[in-house]
């Protein structure tokens, strides 16, 4: 399988859950360095791929000769209202959206071999906005309209399309947020769970959705944040 932004975050945990399930797994880090550092576990290794750049992806698809999933997990944030700005809003939207689309379609030939399946990680924000970071949240609203279009194109070829859409869950990406008492605990009280999220509550939704389990489930948006959504 290969897991994109599986170096660290959600990435991570999804790509480790697998790993553990008997996968063999790569993951990539935008740079070298997130690369290199990326603890060294068996059947999982490390590759640098900025997801913006189609040579790049085509070489790591290349390592491979069967793929039965992928998960699209390379996502970036601007904070501090930067997103407003129209050339950040246009590299957060070329990451997040545009990356996950490059991405699917090197693999879909060797998706189409395998009949496998795909999964988009979304987010809370992608049923409603943020006015402090707009391109995150366009971004994640197109990931989930993507994942309901490819589901639609690519189901007579076998292939399954789905997505998941964590909620608050700690991260680096979230530590901004989780530093500041005032707002940590203003989303627990929220949350009708109770508490912030961990990676691993992602990674579980992920297995399921790549499971036989999930073999009737395809163009789904599934949250994983303990009813923040809905509350």
């Amino acid at each position: 399988m290969l897991v994109t932004g599986g170096t660290s975050g959600i990435g991570w945990a999804i790509a480790q859950a697998f790993a553990r399930d008997g996968s063999r797994v790569i993951v990539t880090g935008k740079t070298a360095e997130e690369a290199a550092r990326t603890p060294q576990i068996a059947a999982l290794v490390a590759r640098q791929l900025d997801v913006t750049r189609s040579a790049e992806i085509a070489a790591v698809v290349a390592e491979f000769q069967s793929l039965d999933v992928l998960v699209n997990a390379a996502g970036t944030i601007v904070r501090n209202g930067r997103e407003h700005d129209p050339e950040v809003f246009a590299q957060v939207i070329d990451v997040n959206l545009n990356g996950a689309m490059r991405v699917c379609t090197a693999a879909k030939p060797l998706l189409d071999k395998s009949k496998g399946c795909v999964i988009n990680v979304a987010s809370m924000l992608s049923f409603f906005g943020s006015g402090h970071v707009p391109a995150y949240s366009a971004s994640k609203g197109g990931i989930a309209q993507l994942t309901k279009s490819l589901a639609i194109a690519w189901a007579a070829d076998g292939i399954r399309i789905n997505a998941i859409a964590p909620g608050w869950i700690e991260t680096a990406m979230t530590e901004p947020l989780t530093a500041d008492p005032a707002r940590r605990e203003a989303i627990v009280a929220r949350t009708p769970m109770g508490r912030w999220g961990q990676p691993a509550d992602v990674a579980g939704a992920a297995l399921f959705l790549a499971s036989p389990a999930a073999a009737f489930i395809t163009g789904v948006i599934l949250p994983v944040d303990g009813g923040y959504s809905i509350a």
